[in-house]
């Protein structure tokens, strides 16, 4: 919703700034200036990035626009899987806890948490490490680098949309450029015509000079920025994963070490120490949905 009423004000001040200087709406209804500019554009998206990073553009918009980014519910599962696996490490034995591990779909942990066992990659993630952990071999700075580098790799991966639609932004002013010289050079074949017919010409052609700009700076950069914002927090998960199991790793008990994955979280979205306490004590169905009153948060 926060999108289109971002684009709604942004329209509606430009378009109503222009009428209220005088200015005639219908001269700015230049479609084919709006074709070349954005079919270029697009064309361009195509040619420069793979075709998996075109696709995940269109799921990147998607989850920009309805705001899909992890909620109190899903950190609060992802907690307390964390705190079952870590119980199951420190108290059962190495066969035991790789059943889990190599079969989450079975896993009765993982079943008690479907936002974890929703996301395969967080899940793999998971059981990755902690396959290591139960290997014993591993240093507890080898783990941390190793994850680094790995949620490194993540990041980039997630955050493709967002270069590629910034590339695509700042060549928008150009491409008007572009739209603007053709038409000026239509403008130049009617120099015989009448001075009224030229001048909607010369201003067609500026449609498009001002096209590019405003799709630029005023659509497609706001929109690449809410793009990173959301993917940036659909990657937090990681970095609990890590702080939580390098904790345990470090000798912290499992409550312990959930506690320090729980300050990764924002505290726009962070639950209440005790509300965790009641996630990893009597299991998910104790905890209020995310409905629950602001002031139940950290």
């Amino acid at each position: 919703m926060g999108s289109f009423v971002g684009i709604f004000i942004t329209v509606a001040a430009l378009l109503g700034g222009f009428a209220a200087m005088g200015g005639h709406l219908a001269v700015l209804m230049q479609p084919w200036e709006f074709v070349i500019i954005i079919g270029t554009a697009v064309g361009t998206f195509i040619l420069a990035n793979p075709w998996k990073t075109v696709v995940d553009t269109g799921v990147a918009c998607m989850q920009a626009i309805t705001n899909a980014v992890p909620g109190q519910r899903y950190y609060l599962d992802l907690l307390g899987a964390l705190h079952a696996l870590m119980r199951e490490l420190r108290g059962k034995g190495r066969n035991e806890v790789e059943a889990h591990i190599d079969d989450p779909s079975s896993s009765e942990i993982f079943k008690a948490f479907p936002s974890v066992l929703g996301d395969p990659s967080l899940l793999q993630f998971i059981c990755d490490y902690v396959r290591l952990i139960i290997m014993g071999n591993a240093r507890t700075h080898e783990i941390e680098a190793l994850m680094d580098e790995e949620i490194h790799t993540i990041v980039k991966g997630k955050l493709a949309p967002y270069h590629a639609l910034v590339t695509v932004s700042e060549a928008m002013p150009a491409l008007g450029i572009v739209a603007a010289v053709l038409g000026v050079i239509k403008a130049m074949g009617a120099l015989d015509q009448s001075p009224k017919l030229l001048g909607g010409f010369i201003g067609a052609a500026l449609v498009g000079t001002f096209a590019g700009i405003f799709i630029s700076y005023g659509v497609l950069s706001p929109f690449a920025i809410k793009i990173k914002m959301t993917r940036e927090k659909k990657c937090r998960p990681y970095i609990i994963v890590k702080q939580t199991l390098l904790a345990f790793m470090n000798g912290a008990m499992p409550q312990i070490a959930v506690e320090h994955g729980r300050k990764m979280i924002s505290s726009s979205e962070r639950p209440s120490i005790d509300v965790v306490e009641n996630e990893t004590i009597a299991g998910p169905k104790a905890v209020p949905s995310e409905a629950e009153p602001k002031a139940a948060r950290a």
